[in-house]
């Protein structure tokens, strides 16, 4: 059996690496990479977010956000509403082309959610996730307090 350490570690890795490998392959028909699954997926579901909710709700840095938004606009899967040169703050939304992908992008993720939550019941999920939000929250603080140490 594996250690606490190696148990969690492990794990969190292989899903990641799933997740990864999933999106890469639902976005190759599209010519799309797997970092743009999010921004695509998260409009399709709010209807317009700006640069700054975009990286709160996906958990990227802001230049990772910056480049997904600027590939996505120039190849016409969104628009955004403000011709000022810094628009982090102006909403951005799906075109048509964007919001074919992201009505494929939700139906996938949907057909993907299914069996991966398999064997798991509603309240059992309900504690899963409020346990992966804790250690997630717990970790972020712990990384706060080295980041005031260096």
């Amino acid at each position: 059996m594996l250690d606490r350490y190696e148990s969690f570690t492990v794990t969190i890795l292989k899903i990641h690496r799933a997740i990864q490998k999933i999106k890469s392959e639902e976005m190759a028909e599209y010519n799309l990479k797997l970092h743009h699954v999010s921004c695509i997926y998260y409009l399709f579901k709010e209807g317009s977010l700006t640069a700054t909710e975009l990286r709160d709700i996906c958990g990227e840095d802001k230049a990772y956000i910056s480049h997904s938004l600027k590939y996505l606009e120039e190849n016409g899967y969104i628009s955004c509403s403000s011709n000022a040169k810094k628009r982090y703050n102006a909403p951005f939304s799906l075109t048509e082309k964007g919001l074919e992908i992201g009505s494929h992008v939700a139906s996938k993720i949907d057909a993907v959610l299914e069996p991966a939550g398999e064997g798991m019941n509603d309240a059992e999920r309900e504690v899963f996730y409020r346990c992966l939000n804790l250690i997630s929250n717990n970790l972020e603080q712990i990384c706060e307090k080295y980041n005031k140490n260096n």
